[in-house]
């Protein structure tokens, strides 16, 4: 599962992923240097020619060598979702996986543009396939969405086959295919006029999905020019009811997660919950400013949002070593897990908001005042974590 959206305004883009992987599954937050094009390059299952990379910051499962979501040096970003599609992936030789897809897009591309015809090209020439989840031993094609600071595409696939439709503005992807007849370009065995939903695989259902699109779109409603990393951020934190207040609001918006999930749906939520299943294992939201002399800027929440702090960084710079360090994720594991097992959830998420909702706000507003000077952001990412291990030891996780 995951959730991913964006919005174009006049001088940034705003993008924004949930990540959900299986509840143990550790994701690392890593930067990636430049490296020269030549010979082959080792991705998950497969080798393929190496055309060099730019520098990136990007979010992986520990095991996988492709992202969930990442952020490149020319501030595109990418992300993408589990599709249920006709093709069945467990026929589908090992071939790109989804994450794959998403850093090679990275690794590649200056625009949303460039990033979709490298995305595609990889697909023609080696097709997805091979297990995406190694904790239940399962395959799946992706969609994607693709963002730079003017434009973005809706990317959807099913094995080789693709279509995709550019972004009017704002745009939310989840796990189930969303373009109809409306795309603009296609793999060539895609008719004129197919209405794409058409490769939906027709017996998987998609109430999961459908509520937590219906939550992303109420919030992209409100327009691209009056959302901000601020308001994603209560929206990534999600749970079914509504959205929270933004970092360093009060606790009267923490909610707990859904007690439990049913076939229709109901019981998830943006910020993922399915015990025994899946959660949030990372979360990441991006400002793509357009003007070259205002930095890029990233938050990035280690684990499951509503236990977690959304710690700001400055791409392609990976911010803080702890945030690629697997002991530190579990710590929010852990935090995780004491309110998916108290009896009175929400009591224990408001004592653990209240240790982390003032470190959270801290930083925020310290990077807002280091955006403006390389070193003034050096010296905040060398400082920023110090707050979050104290809440943190405060908390005894």
């Amino acid at each position: 599962m995951c959730d991913t959206l964006c919005a174009i305004g006049t001088d940034r883009t705003l993008f924004a992923k949930n990540s959900d992987r299986p509840v143990a599954e550790v994701q690392l937050v890593e930067s990636f240097a430049p490296r020269p094009a030549g010979g082959q390059l080792r991705a998950q299952y497969i080798a393929v020619d190496d055309a060099g990379a730019f520098a990136l910051l990007g979010c992986r499962p520990e095991w996988l060598w492709g992202l969930e979501t990442g952020v490149n040096e020319h501030r595109v970003a990418i992300g993408n979702e589990k599709v249920f599609t006709v093709d069945n992936p467990y026929a589908a030789e090992p071939a790109l996986l989804g994450m794959d897809l998403v850093r090679l897009g990275l690794e590649r591309s200056r625009t949303a543009d460039e990033a979709l015809a490298v995305m595609t090209e990889l697909l023609a020439r080696h097709g997805q396939g091979g297990v995406g989840d190694r904790t239940h031993d399962e395959p799946y094609f992706s969609s994607f969405l693709l963002a730079d600071p003017r434009r973005a595409w809706v990317l959807e696939t099913s094995g080789r086959t693709w279509a995709a439709r550019p972004v009017d503005q704002t745009a939310a992807i989840s796990n189930r295919l969303t373009l109809g007849p409306d795309w603009t370009r296609a793999s060539d065995d895609v008719r004129a006029g197919t209405d794409f939903d058409t490769y939906r695989l027709a017996r998987a259902p998609t109430g999961h999905a459908d509520i937590r699109l219906a939550a992303n779109r109420a919030c992209l409603a409100a327009g691209s020019e009056v959302l901000t990393p601020r308001i994603l951020a209560a929206q990534m934190r999600h749970h079914g009811e509504r959205p929270w207040g933004p970092p360093g609001g009060d606790l009267t918006s923490v909610s707990a997660p859904p007690p439990a999930t049913m076939p229709d749906g109901t019981g998830v939520s943006v910020c993922m919950h399915v015990r025994g299943y899946q959660a949030t294992a990372s979360s990441m939201i991006a400002e793509l400013p357009s003007d070259p002399g205002r930095p890029a800027r990233a938050w990035v929440a280690p684990g499951s949002p509503c236990v977690s702090v959304y710690v700001p960084v400055f791409p392609p710079e990976g911010g803080p070593g702890e945030l690629g360090d697997a002991g530190v994720w579990k710590r929010f594991l852990a935090l995780r897990e004491r309110v998916e097992t108290d009896a009175d959830a929400a009591g224990a998420l408001r004592e653990i908001r209240a240790a982390l909702g003032p470190a959270e706000a801290e930083l925020w507003d310290a990077a807002d005042d280091a955006a403006g000077d390389t070193g003034a952001q050096a010296a905040f990412t060398a400082s920023c974590w110090r707050p979050v291990a104290s809440a943190l030891d405060r908390l005894g996780a």
